[in-house]
């Protein structure tokens, strides 16, 4: 396990009996460098939004206990901050929870001379999605082709 791993899965063994208490999900961490800086990232959610006071609630209790295991040497920034409206699609139960709902992929590699398609989320299983396209055709893409795939935001 890397570093970054470690610091990701410590945080997440932090993170659950918070969020649980104050019923939120847990939608990602990351421990990333941008430029010169750590950053350590939570994205939280829950029914209704999250507010600016929910995620300084996270924020506080988790500082306060991940300090104290103090697993980081170098300085870096904690950011608690819900996904978005925007938010990639990664872990099962983002897929779950977005199933029949339209969606934005990008991908890798061109099929049939496109990398992007719009399309309602179908199914999903470890290795694959499946699309239907405005068109009435349904797509299978496998997963490893996928470079991001997110709600698409209608207006």
């Amino acid at each position: 396990m890397s570093f970054r791993e470690h610091v990701e899965t410590l945080a997440e063994e932090i993170l659950i009996p918070i969020l649980e208490e104050n019923k939120f999900e847990l939608v990602d961490v990351e421990y990333v460098k941008e430029a010169s800086n750590w950053y350590l990232r939570i994205f939280i959610d829950k029914d209704g939004g999250v507010t600016i006071d929910d995620c300084e609630l996270v924020s506080r209790a988790f500082d306060s206990e991940f300090e104290d295991k103090d697993p980081i040497k170098e300085p870096y920034i904690l950011e608690v901050s819900s996904p978005g409206l925007d938010r990639p699609l990664k872990k099962d139960k983002d897929f779950a929870r977005s199933l029949g709902e339209k969606v934005e992929v990008k991908l890798y590699k061109s099929i049939n001379k496109k990398k992007e398609f719009v399309g309602l989320l179908k199914s999903y299983d470890d290795d694959s999605i499946t699309l239907e396209l405005e068109d009435g055709e349904d797509w299978s893409i496998a997963r490893t082709d996928i470079a991001i795939i997110r709600l698409a935001i209608l207006f």
